[in-house]
């Protein structure tokens, strides 16, 4: 018997219904991944202040000058380059102590999933990822030197800014000084920044992204945390490490092999640059 079509039912307010319903999901993700990049950029300014305080005062007063003194003494070169250093460790210090207490604050005892420091529960989103064998991350690590650092030369060429060579650390430096340099270029920054980019905001953005999406929101963020006024030759040349980074994270679920990239890298530039000439 034929429906009268007038009174036939209608699937047309469903199908109607599916395009703004995946339009809010959509823009509620957005923001989501908005104020998870807000959030990340706060942690670093809020440990660049904070360290920027603890060096004025705190270095102020060890050299005996008066911390509310308008007509301040002019700096020797070697008293700038001690606080430069001094503000790079102390908010590198910061920055992972904040990410810590923030996660455990939010997360409790399983802090250490969050960020990747114990292997992720077999409920995760990532629990199925393929694996890293360590043969494979052995074979990275050998090649990275080359492909990271003709990449950064290759991109400060283009950008026409030069990295110099066979060049060397300040002499007013002592040796105790240049290891707390290299502990800090080697170890206290991956640490620090793993821990904010391929931690915290990995295991956040995962919530809300595939796998490829987390890995190109981390590595932009990773990126454009390192922008200077120079322009945007220092965050491109870090594009394929951040990517590599976010990669090592998704597919070993965990955070020290993207910390020992990461220190690798740094090692890599410090040898290109200071590796005296031939001549």
């Amino acid at each position: 018997m034929p429906v009268d079509r007038a009174f036939a039912p209608d699937a047309s307010p469903v199908r109607t219904t599916r395009g703004p319903r995946r339009l809010r999901d959509g823009l509620r993700r957005f923001v989501s991944v908005a104020g998870l990049a807000f959030s990340a950029a706060f942690a670093l300014a809020f440990a660049s202040l904070l360290a920027l305080a603890i060096v004025r005062f705190g270095a102020d007063w060890l050299d005996g000058t008066a911390l509310w003194n308008g007509d301040r003494p002019r700096l020797h070169p070697r008293q700038i380059a001690m606080r430069e250093l001094a503000l790079d460790v102390i908010r590198q210090i910061l920055l992972a102590g904040l990410v810590i207490a923030t996660v455990r604050w939010q997360d409790g005892s399983a802090w250490r999933r969050t960020l990747a420091l114990a292997p992720a529960s077999s409920g995760s989103g990532d629990a199925a990822r393929p694996g890293l064998p360590p043969s494979r991350l052995a074979v990275i690590l050998l090649v990275w030197p080359l492909i990271h650092l003709t990449w950064v030369t290759g991109s400060a060429e283009l950008f026409h800014v030069p990295i110099g060579r066979h060049t060397g650390l300040s002499p007013g430096l002592s040796a105790w000084v240049a290891g707390i340099w290299l502990g800090y270029v080697l170890v206290l920054a991956p640490i620090a920044e793993e821990l904010l980019m391929r931690g915290l905001v990995y295991a956040r953005a995962r919530t809300l992204l595939s796998p490829v999406g987390t890995i190109v929101f981390t590595a932009l963020l990773f990126a454009l945390a390192h922008f200077t006024p120079a322009g945007f030759g220092r965050p491109l040349s870090l594009v394929p490490l951040a990517l590599m980074l976010g990669w090592l994270r998704w597919r070993s679920g965990r955070l020290w092999p993207c910390i020992l990239l990461h220190a690798w890298s740094n090692l890599a530039t410090i040898a290109y640059v200071l590796w005296p000439s031939a001549g």
